[in-house]
């Protein structure tokens, strides 16, 4: 039954813009799965999902994505369109990336740096409008940000 009830809510979530629990739990109930909000919050975190800023801005709408499918190159696509779409911008201190983030998209972004799997970076920790981007050399930050600015445009 749970993997039938998260592969739902992934299918949930692909075609509706849901924007909380209560919405996904409503939508898993018009298909027959009833299901307690302590479960729904253990499937959101299972299956790693996080929230994305559907208009970009700051207070706006947010929904349920999923980043860590398999899909190849359309999922870097859309790695890459969370990363376009929630920075702002980024200074290096040594091998330290700051990269600043509009409001709520930390983490979004975040995961969007890992799932593209920079060869440079150690690992990310994000706040609610900061990413602490871990690189292992002074050189290589300065190339992750050649790399960052390059997918910017």
């Amino acid at each position: 039954m749970k993997k039938i009830r998260q592969r739902r809510i992934l299918e949930i979530i692909e075609k509706y813009e849901v924007e909380t629990q209560e919405q996904l739990r409503d939508y898993l109930a018009q298909e027959g799965i009833q299901v307690t909000q302590a479960t729904l919050s253990r499937d959101i975190r299972e299956l790693k999902l996080s929230k994305l800023s559907v208009d970009g801005m700051a207070g706006g709408k947010q929904r349920y994505v999923a980043f860590h499918r398999e899909g190849g190159e359309r999922a870097n696509e859309k790695f890459v369109r969370v990363l376009r779409d929630g920075f702002v911008s980024m200074d290096m201190a040594q091998n330290i990336l700051v990269i600043k983030t509009v409001s709520g998209m930390a983490m979004a972004v975040a995961m969007a740096i890992d799932a593209l799997q920079f060869p440079e970076v150690v690992g990310c920790i994000a706040g609610d409008d900061t990413i602490m981007v871990a690189v292992r050399t002074v050189e290589e930050t300065r190339q992750l940000m050649n790399q960052m600015n390059e997918i910017m445009g």
